[in-house]
């Protein structure tokens, strides 16, 4: 015990994460805990995106992306799906100034995305015009670029381009603001998250719900494999989060879907007579297995709360389901308290019966459950995704 808590907390120190969290995954995975730490640090070597099927053809946008230069992959099975090459790391040129960026926004100056004024933390001595290093808070150099404002504007002003970024540890294809993103062809997506709206398999005319449905990714391919014909209601509680997916669909040419603003768990009580054919969960969960991933702060202790919290959304999610009706629930993250123990409950208390997933391209789940052959776990390590994980349901009685 004394080595094991000795190697969690030397890797808790190198890859800024929680001891508690380590010491899990080195007693579930053994030497692959560290692999799948590593991976966790870095985006993955393929940047996936989705065609739009309801606006363009696979091989138009295959067209326009080669003619740009850029190599593309071909998934061999769904033919939405595209692969595009992630370059890096790369080698970053010293500089003495230096910008704190908070998390997110460092993550994502990290693959190549300028630093914009509300992630900056700090910027101390920094003048408009000067070569800087974007770091996060705990002094991880993600990017060099140059200040497009003074250090101290920055920080008030909160708005606009605060870091123009020349250099990046990593180079992810970016087309927000490209012909084929603002026409609605494209939409950047991971690989995992387009697999669970294949898994729901919805048809047209069926009436479906996504319970959290922010930003649309989703939402949008189920309305692209409904070829625009059903229902589909979109559930979120923020209206922020509303009006992005609005604007998101529109673009994307999707006709078919009422957005909601509310609390999901509150579907049931709002509207009783309230039957879908199917429904998406991807609840709010620790995103353990979210790319790239710079530190972690949260615990064992969030991962138990944020379980019992996926709970009272399953829990809603029956109720709006009618018999015979599909349940996918998807998460992004690797605990088993969000994942096959919120499936062994799904079974035991809510009646639901797990069904082969037709799209399967991870591998299968760990032996919390009898049937961790039905659900599908995509690793960092070994799928060079995000960490993910889906299972599909059947209500059989009610």
């Amino acid at each position: 015990m004394e080595n094991l808590n000795e190697k969690a907390e030397e890797l808790a120190l190198r890859y800024k994460f929680p001891v508690d969290i380590v010491i899990r995954w080195l007693e579930r995975y053994g030497k692959r805990a560290e692999k799948i730490l590593a991976a966790l640090k870095t985006p993955p070597n393929r940047f996936s995106i989705r065609v739009n099927l309801l606006k363009s053809r696979t091989e138009d946008v295959v067209d326009f992306l080669e003619r740009k230069g850029i190599k593309v992959e071909l998934h061999k099975d769904l033919e939405e799906v595209l692969f595009l090459k992630v370059k890096g790391p790369f080698k970053l040129p010293k500089v003495d100034k230096f910008v704190v960026a908070d998390k997110k926004a460092a993550e994502s100056v990290l693959m190549g995305a300028h630093l914009f004024a509300p992630g900056v933390l700090q910027a101390k001595g920094v003048v408009r015009g000067d070569r800087v290093a974007v770091v996060d808070e705990y002094g991880q150099i993600v990017g060099v670029g140059i200040a497009i404002m003074d250090g101290k504007d920055m920080v008030k002003v909160g708005r606009g381009i605060a870091v123009e970024i020349v250099h990046s540890l990593f180079n992810v294809p970016s087309f927000r603001g490209s012909e084929i993103f603002e026409e609605g062809l494209i939409y950047p997506q991971s690989f995992p998250a387009i697999v669970v709206s294949r898994v729901l398999d919805p048809e047209p005319g069926d009436f479906v719900v996504d319970m959290c449905a922010a930003p649309g990714g989703k939402t949008s391919h189920i309305a692209q494999l409904m070829n625009n014909s059903g229902k589909i209601l979109a559930v979120d509680r923020s209206e922020a989060k509303i009006r992005g997916l609005k604007e998101n669909l529109m673009r994307l040419g999707v006709k078919i879907v009422d957005a909601y603003v509310g609390d999901a768990r509150e579907l049931p009580v709002r509207f009783p007579s309230l039957k879908a054919d199917k429904v998406l969960l991807d609840p709010p969960c620790s995103a353990l297995g979210v790319r790239p991933k710079l530190y972690e702060t949260r615990g064992v202790k969030d991962i138990l709360t944020l379980s019992a919290y996926q709970r009272s959304f399953l829990r809603a999610a029956v109720k709006i389901l009618r018999k015979g009706g599909v349940l996918v629930y998807s998460t992004c993250t690797l605990s088993p308290e969000e994942n096959e123990l919120n499936v062994k409950y799904a079974i035991n208390e809510l009646r639901l019966e797990l069904e082969e997933q037709k799209y399967f391209y991870g591998c299968e789940g760990e032996k919390f459950i009898s049937q961790c052959n039905l659900v599908q776990r995509f690793y960092p390590d070994l799928h060079d995704t995000p960490g993910f994980f889906i299972a599909k349901f059947r209500k059989k009685v009610d």
